[in-house]
């Protein structure tokens, strides 16, 4: 923080051109994805000095933001130092194993030892690490400082409050996006000049994607628990001010009055923001890695003459997507009017509309790359094909995006069937929410069955054979798809940062006392907020149901590699296989329980904390007397870190364990795959449980919270009706599902991939 500026332009400078001399020795496809990803640093720097140029309103909203921001910063601070500790003890485990491992043949033949392979995937596991860790304060970084902004923008018009928390969301995106891009390419880029690949006896640059997958399993890792301790302390927090605050005294949310209320909006930071910005990192460097991996194995089969355009493609895609997520976030822009004269528009719309170009967009960028990259003379008309998967992936994601927002939005019917359960009662409001989650997962898993199969026959038929004539690219099609899911994915990010910043603008304006005109604005757009935190939830577990299926092949694929023999199925009449597959679905159900049962103890603290203040402290609701925030903030933050402890172990654990198991009973029955086939139906099934589960949990959730927003709307009795308390109820249960088990399980599933796929060798 004290290097002198010039200083640091020079060492900026040096850096760059460092990275660039690199990238030059490379492939020009390379400096391309340099290019563009600096360029979108500049957007987002361009981006923050709009935003924090807006003022930020009077001095009680000023006050409020300075504690959420410095609860936030110390939160963050204290988790990722817990979370750096638990990496870097990994790392030497990881280093352990590497170094006592036998190598692959294709490793011999370039001269990589043991020793280098386990100090390259280490520094690679390291540095997605870190990476997740800057994209996730990254997040937290921009919503802390932009709530304030959008609060006083409240004031004068909702379009412009608007346009400063989508710019202030695409900051965010645009750092993370382009953090994951340029960190895979340097990583690629430096490995591919160190080891002189395609040199004369050295690797193969179709190889050298699986060195890359240390830094999937670095982001996965820390994603893990920034969801996890970030999800904990938002919800108990949450639920604590709910219960007490909203249920028993009868005040409203974010009411000052309430001492759990700094906390619940601390939370919101820590938990939707930087939390989110780990699992985008994560999602976006995991799948471009599979594809890189996937795309050199069929280039390699195929014999096509230069492979660097399939095993790079993945790079350029999300180099385009940077580029028309930019044109979709400044699409949305403010308005002369004041908010008082004229009507409220519908923020949603306005979200669409932007969302809408940017799909065009990366329509044509998309078939503009294959053409570029996948254009080979062995298959002219592959690229064509690998278009149309791309485009499979986008109209994919469009349908996730719809199908979300048709069961968590207001507007339509399963939602306001929900909010009619509520008038009713608690418990029939709690039957049609979960009826509700277990209805919505139908769509979905419909889509991505339609997606995974067109994209692979799409793939198949594309005219790329191997050396026997077999047809080779229906895998990579799939990848494709997957790319093309994710080719908008700094845009969808932009409206879920949006979400977060929003609801904490809402919580500045009620505890500042404004007027009520300005919370109408603030909670139009808390409640449009909700809807695209869900939306891009939905997004996130479609792109990890394709992402994983992507590292499991690419499992499958090195686990063949180091055992020299064919492994392309899994056998799950054998019983030791299905037991993995029970083990599988058993660990998601276990990891869930946990996560939502560390929620409810925590929040029983602060229940008890906030429950207590009010009875020691009867001027708190006359606002004679004060409440002491920094009590319940403290709590959930030290709830929290102890209790993401242990799912958090269950997950890394857990593959590791039944495979070391299964390996020593493999080695004394003569079945020396056991345990490598054991841990691929572990993967198989707890992916296809994952999906249904965090659908299940995030919809259902998303819906609760919607449920009782529209009753707020004065539906039903408005607030503080009996339809309105049992909507709390409702909206209470379904806090740890969509904010902290369901987010967390996508990112399980990722990291289960990741991990097999780099503990492998220790499988056989």
């Amino acid at each position: 923080m004290g290097i002198n500026v010039r200083v640091l332009l020079v060492l900026l400078l040096l850096g760059l051109g460092a990275i660039f001399y690199v990238g030059a020795k490379t492939s020009p496809i390379i400096v391309f994805v340099f290019s563009i990803c600096i360029i979108s640093f500049l957007f987002s720097v361009y981006l923050t000095k709009w935003v924090l140029a807006k003022d930020e309103g009077p001095p009680e909203m000023v006050q409020i933001s300075d504690a959420i921001r410095d609860g936030a910063e110390g939160f963050f601070r204290t988790q990722y130092g817990t979370i750096s500790k638990m990496a870097l003890l990994l790392a030497l485990v990881i280093l352990g194993i590497y170094l006592f491992r036998s190598t692959t043949p294709q490793q011999e033949a370039s001269g990589i030892g043991r020793s280098t392979s386990a100090y390259i995937t280490v520094a690679a596991f390291l540095l997605g690490a870190i990476c997740s860790g800057i994209a996730g304060y990254v997040g937290m970084w921009v919503s802390v400082r932009a709530n304030v902004r959008v609060s006083s923008a409240a004031r004068r018009s909702a379009r412009e409050a608007l346009q400063i928390a989508v710019r202030a969301g695409g900051f965010s995106a645009m750092v993370v996006v382009g953090m994951a891009v340029i960190g895979v390419a340097i990583l690629y880029a430096t490995f591919y000049v160190w080891l002189g690949v395609d040199s004369p006896g050295s690797m193969k640059v179709t190889d050298l994607p699986l060195l890359l997958v240390g830094y999937g399993f670095g982001a996965s890792f820390v994603a893990l628990f920034a969801q996890l301790g970030g999800g904990i302390y938002t919800k108990a927090a949450d639920v604590g001010a709910d219960l007490v605050g909203k249920v028993e005294q009868g005040i409203p949310e974010d009411d000052p009055r309430n001492p759990a209320v700094i906390a619940d909006l601390v939370g919101d930071n820590v938990g939707d923001c930087a939390a989110r910005g780990a699992d985008l990192f994560e999602s976006i460097a995991a799948e471009i890695i599979s594809a890189m991996i996937l795309g050199g194995t069929m280039a390699q089969r195929c014999k096509i003459e230069d492979p660097s355009g399939f095993i790079l493609f993945p790079l350029v895609v999300h180099s385009f997507d940077l580029v028309v997520s930019s044109v979709g976030i400044l699409s949305i822009r403010g308005t002369r009017d004041s908010g008082s004269k004229s009507p409220i528009e519908d923020p949603m719309a306005i979200l669409q509309k932007g969302y809408s170009i940017t799909i065009v967009l990366a329509v044509l960028t998309f078939g503009l790359s294959t053409r570029w990259l996948l254009y080979t003379e062995r298959a002219p008309s592959a690229w064509f094909n690998f278009a149309l998967c791309g485009l499979v992936g986008i109209i994919t994601a469009y349908a996730f995006v719809w199908i979300t927002q048709y069961y968590t939005d207001y507007k339509h019917e399963p939602v306001r069937t929900l909010a009619l359960a509520s008038s009713t009662g608690h418990g029939t409001n709690i039957i049609a929410g979960v009826s509700l989650g277990l209805e919505s997962t139908a769509l979905p898993v419909l889509v991505i069955s339609v997606a995974i199969i067109s994209a692979f026959w799409l793939g198949h038929t594309s005219g790329l054979v191997d050396e026997g004539g077999n047809p080779t690219g229906g895998l990579f099609g799939t990848a494709v798809a997957t790319m093309g899911m994710l080719s908008t994915a700094a845009y969808v990010l932009t409206m879920d940062m949006f979400g977060p910043i929003a609801d904490n603008a809402g919580g500045i304006v009620e505890m500042s006392q404004q007027p009520e005109s300005v919370r109408e604005i603030t909670d139009l757009l808390d409640a449009v907020g909700n809807t695209t935190k869900a939306t891009t939830k939905g997004f996130a577990i479609g792109s990890a149901a394709l992402a994983s299926f992507l590292l499991f092949s690419a499992y499958m694929d090195e686990v063949a590699a180091f055992a020299q023999e064919p492994f392309k199925q899994v056998d799950i009449a054998i019983p030791e296989v299905f037991v993995g597959g029970l083990l599988g679905s058993m660990l998601i159900f276990l990891f869930s329980a946990w996560a939502c049962a560390a929620v409810g103890r925590t929040a029983q603290e602060v229940v008890n904390e906030v429950r207590r203040q009010f009875i020691e402290r009867p001027g708190i609701m006359d606002y004679k007397e004060k409440p002491d925030y920094s009590r319940c903030v403290a709590i959930v933050a030290t709830a929290s870190l102890r209790e993401m402890i242990k799912p958090g172990a269950l997950a890394i654990l857990s593959p590791i364990i039944v495979g070391l198991l299964f390996r020593i009973l493999g080695s004394y029955t003569g079945h020396p795959l056991l345990g490598a086939k054991v841990v691929a139906a572990m993967l198989m099934f707890g992916t296809v449980s994952g999906i249904l589960m965090a659908l299940f949990l995030n919809t259902s959730g998303g819906a609760w919270d919607n449920a009782k927003k529209y009753i707020e709307t004065g539906a039903l009795g408005g607030k503080g009706s009996d339809c309105h308390k049992a909507a709390i109820t409702g909206d209470t249960v379904g806090d740890p599902f969509k904010d902290t088990a369901g987010p967390s399980l996508h990112v399980l599933i990722k990291m289960l991939a990741t991990i097999t796929l780099v503990m492998a060798p220790i499988f056989l």
